[in-house]
């Protein structure tokens, strides 16, 4: 039996034991010792049940009352500061010992980060049973931002394909879902103040595919599924570019008062609002107000990116609107690199850094002056650049970016100059200019988007790509099993045995 611990991303403290394992069996129980039904640990215990019972073939009870027999998988609550967890409020630990399992942490989360690592150490036996091997792991984030971006406005993305994408983001530690709502092809959700701009802009994709759009109920059951899996989603309406969409819809929005016509290509930069026109100002408080009421979260993106024919004043004060739009109704604005150039950003405002082909004096003088920045370096991690030249999918305006580019880099680097604490966390970005199908989404972010998960989680320090491919062996076989399509990168080291 092979000793690596196919955990990603890779824990603080792995620790096997010279013991035997635990095999799931008949005699599987989780308990949650005196629980009652609003305990906050009896979500997490209730995915350890299904997990556990999905591998036996049968239910398995979650108790209340512990039976202080073999078996027992025990989930549980870290009492304060004497249970001995590294730091950090998603801190949790797994012991598996032969008899026994413990999931402990310190709130709801690192419980569900518990279970996640849970899963990844199940392996399956040659006579159809499962077994954990016995070991001890203690664990907790290098960052509190770990996150994807992605895009539905190229093209849609339907509720049961989010779900899918929100699974693999649970299963590697990701807890930020950063979906770009709208842009110049389509907007897709529906806000009640605007209904025109789902009902003329979301219809179609790039190059005429089909589009989609999420109701405000559709909107609901995708946060309450995120939310269950420890995954908080950060909505963007891009302002003040990217916008044909919007002035498709509504005229008032462009200088003639006239729609704009529909726009399904790929070309950036040539939609922008107008900050002196009479609908412009009511238009992003309405629109912001409607989101910010729709999504129970801390954050909402404005955007702000590739706005490529304003003039700065007029850009500053159509962001400061789209920020104050946001801070009105409490909660904190997050914008893509481009809102750094703006002064007096409000307090807290995140910034998401993207090309990094430019010099870092600019953000280096935000960050002083109080913003936070989330790291999403196009050349490392924008998941749908190419793999190679021969990729049939993505694009490669930052270059082609395979397993070892998304992996080996240090995201305390990418800006020099940033003071202490100011790197928030890494997020990663899929873009859908290519990518219609959910095949298509899968294929590009697996395996990168481990890669990038185990920077944004585990401590710093050189990155062992030998030993990551060594631990992601396991997981081609987890997605083969979950029939998804992925990418075979020459850089791993799929079909060798791990156990």
């Amino acid at each position: 039996m092979s000793d690596v611990i196919a955990v990603v991303p890779q824990p603080l403290v792995v620790e096997p034991a010279d013991l035997a394992p635990y095999v799931v069996g008949p005699a599987t129980v989780v308990v949650v010792p005196g629980a009652d039904a609003d305990d906050p640990a009896l979500p997490a215990a209730v995915l350890v049940a299904d997990l556990l019972g999905r591998a036996a073939g049968h239910a398995v009870q979650v108790r209340f009352e512990d039976p202080g027999v073999p078996g027992a998988v025990r989930v549980r609550l870290a009492d304060g500061e004497q249970a001995g967890l590294p730091a950090g409020d998603e801190a949790y630990r797994v012991l598996v010992g032969p008899d026994e399992v413990l999931l402990e942490a310190r709130c709801a989360e690192g419980l569900v980060h518990a279970v996640v690592t849970l899963r990844q150490l199940l392996r399956e036996l040659p006579d159809g049973r499962f077994e954990v091997p016995a070991v001890r792991i203690e664990d907790a984030p290098r960052y509190a931002w770990r996150g994807l971006t992605l895009d539905v406005a190229r093209h849609f993305v339907s509720v049961p394909d989010l779900k899918v994408v929100i699974g693999l983001l649970a299963h590697y530690k990701l807890n930020v879902l950063h979906l770009h709502l709208t842009d110049d092809q389509a907007w897709r959700l529906d806000v009640p103040s605007r209904p025109e701009l789902v009902r003329r802009s979301s219809a179609r994709s790039v190059d005429g595919d089909p589009g989609g759009h999420y109701s405000a109920a559709d909107w609901e059951d995708l946060l309450a599924f995120a939310h269950a899996r420890g995954i908080r989603v950060v909505p963007e309406i891009d302002v003040p570019g990217h916008v044909n969409a919007a002035q498709h819809a509504y005229g008032e929005l462009t200088p003639t008062g006239e729609p704009a016509e529909e726009y399904l290509g790929i070309g950036v930069g040539f939609s922008r609002l107008h900050a002196d026109l009479p609908a412009t100002r009511p238009f992003l408080e309405d629109v912001f107000a409607d989101v910010a009421r729709m999504t129970p979260g801390e954050h909402v993106h404005v955007g702000g990116d590739e706005v490529l024919t304003m003039e700065p004043e007029e850009y500053a004060r159509l962001v400061r609107t789209a920020l104050e739009a946001v801070t009105a109704h409490g909660k904190t604005p997050v914008g893509w690199q481009e809102l750094a150039h703006v002064p007096d950003l409000p307090p807290g405002t995140v910034v998401q850094f993207w090309d990094d082909r430019v010099e870092p004096e600019p953000f280096v003088a935000a960050a002083r002056a109080g913003a936070r920045f989330v790291l999403s370096p196009a050349s490392r991690v924008y998941l749908d650049m190419k793999y190679d030249a021969d990729s049939p999918l993505g694009l490669e305006w930052a270059g082609h970016v395979d397993l070892a580019d998304a992996y080996c880099w240090e995201p305390e680097d990418v800006l020099p100059g940033l003071p202490p604490g100011a790197v928030l966390g890494v997020e990663a970005a899929l873009w859908t200019e290519t990518l219609r199908t959910l095949d298509d989404l899968t294929t590009m972010l697996l395996p990168r988007l481990a890669a990038v998960a185990e920077v944004a989680w585990s401590a710093p320090g050189p990155r062992d790509l030998d030993d990551l491919t060594r631990r992601l062996t396991a997981h081609g076989d987890f997605w083969d099993r979950l029939g998804l399509a992925w990418y075979r990168s020459p850089q791993g080291r799929w079909g060798e045995r791990v156990g």
